[in-house]
């Protein structure tokens, strides 16, 4: 079953589901798809619901969706995984054994103006509980960021819920929690019904500095599948070993730093947001989803090691700061700037926050790899009207 949602559906996913007819939630959106020419295979409320409940897999290409779920469907192994893995600081608590040195506490909206900084065992990492694409996301490294951190909430948390609801981009608790350094990764993967994890990408997350919380570059390739897909594995072993989730796809995000992984976040029912899990068809043919959904056995390394020297990156084409989203922005410009763009995701910039999704296929080193930290450390101010 799928359910797809506000803001947006990617062009592979949609076609998938066009070739398949794998059954979709009839909505306002799916609707509105139908509509405008998509031949999706809509069910209605009632029989979703049916279906999972009686267990059926599920996948989201939105977050949206989730309240949705929680509010027709009575099923408590998938609605009891959604509340923990989407609560950051509940499953902060849960996987406290597996990280007992690891610094986190929480607080709520109104009381951040008054939290001593002096207390804080700097740098930290401030965030909502409950987040999506790093909005609200900061480093706290001197005593004078948390100010500067609490005031820029104050000036964007209104057009953050205006676009994403309250279970998506919560409101009222934030977590703060030691940070980490080291190197910060990105998985797509599903436990199966007998909980056993299944990973179906693996990104490094590329940041131009220590005060980047952007999702700007995240990037694969043999060398990162190769080095990385046994150990990952093993830990998300060790995490359902507590969580103890079965069926259920999940985005992870953690951070490496020598011998210890520590967990960044889980986000249920989903991969790689806005489309972003199409790194893995665009690089190699891989639909995440596909996978999950029909339970096909994906062998990673096989699949790379038939592209070496090829590194495939996305990138989520954030704005800067004081860009007026309404100016229009010039992506076939940025898109000629590279050597060989698998695809570009256009957004409207006003009602997601970005302007787009790029994919891109590059060589690991030289004119490559310069284009990627070009990419990584633009702000891409040129072709915004």
């Amino acid at each position: 079953m799928i359910i797809l949602d506000e803001p947006y559906a990617s062009v592979p996913l949609l076609d998938w589901m066009e070739a398949s007819s794998h059954p979709v939630l009839a909505n306002a959106f799916t609707e509105r798809l139908v509509a405008g020419g998509r031949a999706l295979n809509l069910v209605g409320e009632t029989e979703c619901a049916r279906r999972l409940e009686a267990g059926e897999r599920i996948y989201t290409n939105s977050e949206n969706a989730l309240a949705w779920i929680l509010d027709q469907v009575d099923n408590p192994t998938l609605t009891d995984a959604i509340r923990l893995f989407k609560d950051k600081a509940a499953m902060r608590e849960k996987l406290a054994p597996l990280n007992p040195g690891l610094f986190h506490q929480t607080a709520d909206r109104a009381g951040l103006e008054a939290v001593n900084v002096a207390d804080l065992p700097l740098p930290v990492v401030l965030k909502p509980s409950v987040g999506f694409c790093s909005m609200g996301v900061y480093v706290i490294e001197e005593p004078e960021d948390w100010a500067e951190a609490v005031a820029d909430i104050a000036r964007r948390e209104d057009g953050w819920h205006e676009r994403y609801p309250e279970s998506v981009v919560g409101s009222q608790k934030y977590i703060i929690e030691g940070y980490l350094t080291g190197t910060e990764y990105a998985l797509d993967a599903y436990f199966d019904e007998a909980g056993a994890p299944r990973i179906l990408n693996i990104l490094r997350h590329d940041f131009a500095g220590p005060d980047d919380t952007s999702d700007r570059m995240y990037l694969t390739d043999g060398a990162i599948v190769n080095e990385w897909n046994e150990r990952f594995t093993a830990w998300l072993e060790a995490v359902n070993e507590v969580v103890g989730a079965r069926s259920i796809p999940v985005h992870v995000e953690l951070r490496v730093d020598g011998d210890v992984i520590a967990p960044i976040e889980f986000n249920p029912l989903r991969f790689a947001g806005l489309g972003g899990t199409d790194v893995a068809f665009y690089g190699v043919g891989l639909r995440t989803y596909e996978a999950f959904l029909e339970d096909e056995p994906v062998d990673l390394a096989a699949l790379y090691a038939a592209r070496p020297g090829k590194v495939y990156s996305m990138s989520l084409l954030n704005p800067a700061p004081a860009v007026d989203l309404a100016r229009p922005f010039d992506g076939a410009a940025l898109c000629d700037r590279f050597g060989h763009v698998l695809a570009y995701h256009e957004f409207d910039p006003a009602t997601v926050g970005f302007y787009g999704f790029l994919f891109l296929e590059t060589d690991a080193q030289g004119a490559g790899a310069d284009e990627r930290d070009w990419l990584l450390r633009s702000d891409l101010m040129e072709f915004a009207g």
